[in-house]
């Protein structure tokens, strides 16, 4: 195994995917440490995936928009609909800036907790535990990791999401039953920019996010078949030996 530090794909790994060769060093290496702003809280001894991933966000290092009423109103409502996910399965088709298309199935459960299978022929994985991100390939038996943390899709799914006071805003806008925003990380460690774009009706929901990365390379990401309030199993998001982690296509 060999895990991943780099600002290029910590930029990539907030699920836009948009990865090629990756960038590794050596497998003695560890992750780096979270700013010295960031916490992040471990579960009990023991448990499966029960990072609660509170991590305190890096002051402002630059700014964004200045948001009228209007906006800071849509900002806080977006905010509001990651603070009330809970746990959420569907479909998804990933779109590379090659046109390169891949699908497959995902599930969320917050707070940190996500994963990624995506369809045959390709067999990898993304899953996050709350603490890392780990990128698998079950075909060449193996695996890449982030520190959670340096991503900048902290900000979507951690305990309390609050985008006005955590990321710097670069667009929001609400037109034709869609609400549209733009953020980056106040984070220098989570660089590259996300585009979410929801539907108001008949109530607000994800539709889709675009994720620029810092060498200004966008990945789009649409989402179907949503389902919430089911509550998923919290052993779907342990990280486990590649060789021992089971492929749901």
């Amino acid at each position: 195994m060999s895990i991943v530090r780099t600002s290029k794909l910590a930029a990539a790994l907030c699920v836009g995917l948009a990865f090629g060769p990756l960038p590794a060093i050596s497998g003695d290496a560890k992750p780096a440490a979270p700013d010295k702003g960031a916490t992040i809280e471990k579960g009990a001894a023991g448990a499966v995936g029960q990072g609660s991933w509170s991590a305190e966000v890096a002051p402002n290092t630059g700014s964004g928009i200045q948001l009228d009423d209007k906006q800071v109103e849509l900002t806080k409502k977006v905010s509001e609909y990651f603070n009330t996910l809970a746990d959420m399965k569907g479909a998804f088709v990933q779109t590379t800036s090659d046109n390169k298309r891949m699908k497959g199935k995902f599930m969320i459960k917050r707070p940190g907790r996500f994963r990624f299978d995506y369809s045959l022929p390709s067999k990898q994985l993304i899953i996050s535990d709350g603490e890392y991100l780990a990128i698998q390939d079950l075909d060449l038996n193996n695996e890449d990791r982030v520190a959670l943390d340096q991503t900048p899709f902290r900000l979507l799914l951690r305990k309390d999401v609050d985008l006005i006071r955590d990321a710097k805003i670069v667009e929001v806008q609400e037109a034709d039953d869609t609400i549209v925003l733009a953020l980056t990380d106040k984070s220098p460690d989570a660089p590259g920019k996300i585009k979410l774009v929801l539907t108001t009706k008949p109530a607000l929901e994800i539709k889709e996010w675009v994720t620029t990365d810092a060498q200004g390379i966008d990945t789009k990401v649409e989402v179907t078949n949503l389902t919430k309030g089911e509550e998923i199993d919290p052993k779907m998001f342990k990280i486990e030996a590649v060789s021992l982690n089971k492929f749901h296509p």
